[in-house]
């Protein structure tokens, strides 16, 4: 795979201070700010142009919720969205470098993110409705929708997985993804596969996975009782979002679920507080994920 440029900018020289994203020769800007440092945000330039942006917080659970959005100009909305929206803690300001997105071009956007973020599956999206694509001349589509292909490399970089869906196929699969791991558990009934794709350690639909996530051992010490509730917590999540779904007492994964490790992967659907998932989960050869994550160290 051939590599990619990005140019990012500390603009107060911090790394939790505004930023701002740019591969060359891609007409795109993307500048980054948290709530607090939204007045700074609204003296750029950007905040004056036509585009699309992003408002994303945490809620209790650690879930990421997120609103996407449009503006003929993008600052005059942030105002009024600090003032209406509480959940969030951060905004994404896309826009173009020569100025050429329109209201029209903004609408196609907003449009197309929304379904990729519903297809990603990665945040609770804030959206009450999803707009329809607007038609646009030919020439026009294709522009945005090769704007919307560099976006989703530029926003993982920052560290914002909302559009970041599974990698189109026909990129070759070696560059991607690892062989397929499986996790059995009998007694839980667990069946798993899982691989590592673009990354991300991801189970793959149809698994069979714990029908019911135990409660907690009174036993436990205080940090063993606290991952334990952090796991049943991820898992009512996936559950309440249909990514796993319970039919007759079995449970069963609905579509690909990233997790932050193979071992966060094996706890949740085992319905346990703790896996070891570098030696749980094994390759049809008998490699374990961990064998295979160390391959070409010497």
């Amino acid at each position: 795979m051939s590599g990619k440029q990005i140019k990012l900018f500390l603009v107060d020289g911090t790394p939790g201070g505004l930023t701002t994203a740019e591969i060359p020769n891609w007409t795109g800007h993307v500048v980054t700010s948290s709530r607090s440092d939204l007045g700074k945000l609204l003296s750029r330039d950007e905040a004056e142009r036509t585009g699309v942006y992003f408002l994303l917080g945490d809620d209790e659970l650690s879930e990421t919720r997120c609103y996407i959005g449009e503006a003929d100009v993008v600052g005059t909305r942030l105002k009024q969205h600090l003032a209406g929206k509480d959940f969030w803690d951060k905004v994404v300001v896309v826009t173009s470098k020569d100025a050429n997105i329109t209201k029209a071009h903004g609408r196609y956007l907003e449009s197309r993110l929304i379904a990729l973020a519903k297809q990603a599956g990665r945040v609770h999206l804030e959206n009450s409705t999803a707009p329809d694509v607007p038609k646009l001349p030919e020439a026009d589509v294709s522009d945005m929708d090769e704007f919307v292909i560099q976006l989703q490399i530029v926003l993982p970089v920052l560290g914002i997985n909302a559009i970041r869906v599974k990698p189109s196929p026909k990129v070759p699969a070696e560059s991607q993804e690892s062989p397929i791991f499986r996790l059995v558990n009998t007694k839980a009934g667990v069946d798993a596969q899982a691989q590592q794709i673009d990354g991300e350690f991801t189970v793959l639909a149809d698994s069979a996975v714990v029908a019911a996530f135990p409660l907690a051992n009174p036993k436990h010490s205080p940090s063993t009782a606290k991952q334990h509730a952090a796991r049943l917590a991820e898992y009512q999540r996936l559950l309440a979002d249909g990514a796993i779904v319970v039919t007759d007492n079995v449970g069963r994964v609905a579509r690909d679920i990233v997790f932050t490790s193979p071992s966060a992967a094996g706890s949740v659907i085992q319905g346990r507080s703790s896996c070891n998932g570098r030696t749980d989960w094994i390759s049809t050869d008998g490699q374990t994920f961990g064998a295979w994550e160390s391959r070409g160290v010497h």
